[in-house]
């Protein structure tokens, strides 16, 4: 505990989460905010009573300042939030970030630099907002060796998915739709091409996995190519789709990570989840298969994760060693796994002619790849005398499968390849 006094805690952003944090403190008589960092003083402030003599347009106010015992950054991407910690942890001040981007990015250096400086960097609300789930990895499962997660870390694709599925909308309405709604930017780049996903599963596979992963080598898909009616044959083939962060163990001890849609069996329980909820499976021993979900997002359930990271620090103030077991170790950079090299089922889905023997003539392309069939569906003619024709495939490999691809775009009788898709 630390020896006297309230613990000092300066805040870097006041926007949405920022404002959260800033009213959930209220209940707590022993952590004083000492400065708020912001991009406008005179914005009006969703906050009862906020004094605004605590603002300031420069954050290095708060970083430099000897009084302040915790810095709280909220305000994401890489800069100037790279530089303000680096100064911060230089000044011996403690970190709670949500800053994903910043950890994928720069994490190697931020706790490098943390651990030479023996203060502590907690990222509860970076992984998955209101979800606790880097403490339980650090403390109730220490004793597990995780092999696999399988997650939904993004709010807004996943609200996008389940609308499309249960209205049988297009993306592009779905998507206008959430961004009228608030809970899609207007560049939603960042969350339907899995870049906010990728940010996240860089961070939680490092420390569950315990290897050191590299954000530049994950494979990334977004949605944008999904389109309705695949949404209506995986739900005819007893599937659902959602946007996958997966990472996991081989069996020679590379890492396998990577965002992507995939088909995810009806009677799994991440199928389960929809809207703007998010949720994190992980596979281990001696535990077996453990789920967590909840709201992903969200001005107070990421304050919740913020908060708790700040009492961590605040309890542990003044001990020579703080929160060892939240410290970042990882020595072994992880050896990842290429796309091309994985193996997975497929669901392939293509606009044929309505000729005697295609969907045999697809099947022997796939036998000459190497590639099973698990299910083909053919949907009715059109007025072009075409049919929609989809496949799931029993396991097959990425290189074979692209090259089955190939064949099929050779074959004059399949005339479009309209989805590729993996499937869990």
């Amino acid at each position: 505990m630390k020896k006297s006094g309230k613990v000092k805690l300066g805040l870097i952003g006041l926007g949405t989460v920022g404002t959260g944090v800033v009213k959930v403190l209220k209940d707590f008589d022993n952590i004083e905010i000492v400065k708020i960092a912001v991009k406008n003083i005179n914005k009006k402030r969703d906050i009862e009573n906020l004094d605004t003599s605590l603002l300031t347009t420069d954050p290095f106010e708060i970083v430099n300042n000897p009084d302040v015992d915790i810095v709280v950054e909220v305000i994401g991407g890489i800069e100037p939030a790279f530089d303000l910690l680096k100064t911060a942890v230089q000044n011996k001040k403690h970190i709670v970030t949500a800053n994903k981007e910043l950890l994928a990015k720069k994490g190697q250096e931020l706790f490098e630099l943390a651990n030479k400086n023996n203060v502590t960097i907690l990222y509860e609300a970076a992984i998955a907002g209101g979800i606790p789930i880097i403490m339980p990895i650090k403390t109730t499962l220490a004793g597990n060796k995780i092999n696999k997660i399988e997650a939904i870390l993004n709010g807004t694709t996943n609200y996008i998915l389940t609308k499309m599925e249960k209205e049988g909308v297009s993306y592009e309405e779905v998507l206008a739709e959430a961004q009228k709604l608030g809970y899609a930017e207007t560049d939603p780049t960042g969350d339907v091409e899995g870049y906010d996903s990728a940010y996240k599963i860089a961070t939680l596979a490092t420390i569950a996995l315990n290897q050191r992963v590299d954000i530049n080598k994950i494979y990334r898909e977004g949605i944008t190519k999904i389109s309705a009616k695949d949404m209506q044959f995986a739900k005819e083939l007893g599937y659902k789709i959602k946007l996958i962060a997966l990472a996991r163990l081989t069996e020679d001890n590379k890492v396998d990570v990577r965002v992507h849609p995939m088909l995810v069996p009806i009677k799994d329980c991440l199928a389960s989840i929809s809207g703007v909820t998010n949720s994190v499976v992980l596979e281990g021993f001696p535990v077996g298969r453990v789920m967590f979900a909840g709201p992903g997002a969200g001005e107070f359930p990421t304050a919740s994760s913020v908060l708790g990271d700040i009492l961590a620090i605040a309890g542990s103030l003044g001990s020579d060693n703080m929160l060892p077991f939240m410290r970042c170790n990882h020595e072994i950079n992880a050896l990842q796994v290429d796309i091309k090299d994985t193996v997975n089922k497929y669901y392939i889905s293509v606009t044929a002619a309505n000729t005697p023997g295609v969907i045999g003539t697809i099947g022997e392309i796939c036998g000459r790849h190497n590639i099973s069939l698990a299910s083909v569906l053919q949907k009715g003619i059109d007025r072009e005398n075409t049919a929609e024709i989809v496949v799931i495939t029993e396991e097959s490999k990425e290189n074979d499968i692209n090259a089955a691809i190939a064949e099929f775009n050779d074959n004059k009788n399949i005339i479009k390849i309209n989805s590729l898709i993996r499937v869990m």
